[in-house]
């Protein structure tokens, strides 16, 4: 790698990522390549990559070229590649909007779990389309310490155990994923969640992310969280017609969460780019020894 990358720092709810631009997807970002841009005291830190590619450039995202002009290729903290990020896709949106690539209103994002609509609004927030949730059957549990407590399974396009619990101290330091059974409800990973109820249709969690560890928000999560919190306090808008809009608080910040009746998900909140610069090539090199 003997030029220097271009690359941009941003936040949704203070979830950060380093943001590499490469339409054309020429840039050869290994694992350990990312592990060490996400390093936050040898790189540039990071919860995960957002690496910006052109969908007809990406063999993953060429089908859905015709729908989506971008692909979000997202990548976790330790290198290992993720199906989606619902914060990553706001901050995703507001560096393409920055680059001139589009401006407010309505766009679509391809990412490997699916294109995403996404609006830009003038006040400044970003709404995502996350999709439906998928609730397998079958009990799950989550441990920390010598607690355990029942889980609802909750897919966003990645998979979630969401854990309601007196207290967020409960979940420990979550810098090692939460212990779960049984093993083959999730055979590779999963996020956490443990949340505890701040007042009608509002909670607040704690999440580990699966290779990344604990972070400041989780978009998935907090989505995953809503249906949880929603199915417990028995409202299903597939069943009610209504909209259900829970207030969903992260270390980081607030998002706003509304299940449609017709099983969308929407996702609201900031997304903020803090700086760029460049990758020196020397410093690269040197990391990946």
């Amino acid at each position: 790698m003997s030029t220097r990358i271009a690359f941009l720092k941003g936040h949704g709810t203070e979830n950060d990522f380093v943001i590499v631009p490469d339409p054309e997807n020429a840039v050869d970002l290994s694992p350990a390549a990312v592990a060490a841009l996400c390093d936050r005291r040898a790189g540039i830190g990071g919860d995960g990559l957002l690496h910006v590619v052109r969908s007809a450039a990406h063999p993953e995202a060429r089908a859905m070229a015709a729908e989506a002009e971008w692909f979000m290729d997202y990548r976790n903290g330790d290198g290992s590649i993720a199906e989606m990020c619902g914060n990553g896709v706001r901050v995703f949106a507001r560096y393409l909007q920055r680059a001139g690539h589009v401006s407010e209103g309505d766009l679509a994002v391809a990412t490997r779990g699916g294109v995403k609509t996404v609006h830009i609004a003038k006040e400044g927030d970003i709404t995502v389309g996350m999709g439906r949730a998928l609730l397998p059957e079958g009990d799950v549990t989550v441990s920390v310490g010598g607690r355990s407590w029942p889980a609802r399974n909750v897919n966003m396009g990645n998979p979630h155990a969401v854990a309601f619990v007196d207290d967020l101290a409960h979940a420990g330091d979550l810098y090692t994923p939460p212990p779960f059974s049984p093993a083959a409800a999730y055979p590779d990973g999963v996020n956490v969640e443990f949340v505890v109820d701040r007042g009608p249709r509002h909670v607040a969690l704690r999440v580990h992310e699966r290779g990344s560890g604990e972070t400041r928000s989780c978009g998935t999560g907090a989505c995953a969280v809503a249906v949880a919190t929603a199915r417990r306090d028995g409202v299903d808008p597939g069943v009610t017609g209504t909209p259900a809009t829970y207030t969903v608080d992260v270390p980081g910040g607030t998002l706003v969460i509304t299940e449609r009746p017709d099983g969308e998900i929407e996702m609201t909140g900031p997304a903020v780019i803090v700086a760029e610069g460049v990758i020196e090539p020397e410093w690269l090199e040197s990391a990946l020894r």
